[in-house]
């Protein structure tokens, strides 16, 4: 091999490097930018006076809304990653799951403290009273539990463990869909849209389904390639 070849591949093989670190850089800012954009809007609309004439019911609804649909979206990247072979997806399931428990957690904050000024005697009635608080509850109690132990030192605590607690996410997003559906009563297509996606994912874990997938995307792949 010449020089003036091998000195060509390394620079070709450096401009690759190069743009896969700004490809990553650039997901990772997008991820952190679409999850705080609703936060903005939600405090523009806010400051504005355009959250309807009931104000704290409407960011109550638009923080557990956010929190659910970036829920899925941190779903969505385990079937990105091994049946499609997106692998770079995986680096931000766990960040979109923090966003989605920081939303969660905005959206309690606000029916606690907004709404029932941190009275721990009204709080508890409403989830006596409306069983659809109370499953609400259960599904934030649980992304809690995800959130906490989602960092390194949990994993190696946990070992096999913390992958079957980290499943619950499922369990969390099923009460949360089942929450949604509880308070709107009315127009449920949101609510039964988002369950959809739920259940939709839920099936693309199955090692059958899956194992099926993944062989269609090789077939595909080489193809293409051929």
């Amino acid at each position: 091999m010449s020089a003036s070849l091998l000195h060509s591949r390394l620079q070709n093989k450096g401009a690759e490097e190069i743009f896969s670190r700004f490809l990553k850089h650039s997901l990772r800012l997008l991820v952190h930018v679409g999850s705080l954009i609703p936060l903005g809007v939600l405090l523009w609309d806010f400051f504005t006076g355009n959250l309807t004439v009931n104000p704290i019911q409407a960011a109550t609804q638009r923080t557990g809304n956010i929190a659910l649909v970036i829920l899925l979206l941190s779903l969505v990247c385990s079937p990105l990653s091994s049946i499609l072979g997106i692998k770079e997806a995986l680096k931000f399931r766990r960040t979109l799951g923090l966003y989605a428990f920081f939303y969660a957690t905005l959206h309690f904050l606000i029916f606690a403290g907004l709404d029932y000024t941190f009275r721990l005697d009204l709080i508890w009635e409403s989830l006596v009273e409306k069983p659809f608080i109370l499953v609400g509850f259960a599904s934030g109690l649980i992304i809690l539990a995800l959130a906490v132990t989602s960092f390194q030192w949990w994993m190696r605590r946990l070992g096999k463990n913390w992958k079957r607690l980290q499943r619950l996410v499922y369990l969390s997003g099923g009460l949360a869909v089942l929450h949604y559906i509880w308070a709107v009563k009315a127009d449920i297509r949101i609510p039964l849209l988002a369950g959809g996606v739920l259940l939709f994912l839920l099936i693309l874990r199955i090692p059958f389904i899956k194992r099926a997938l993944i062989k269609i995307r090789y077939k595909l792949v080489s193809k293409i390639s051929s």
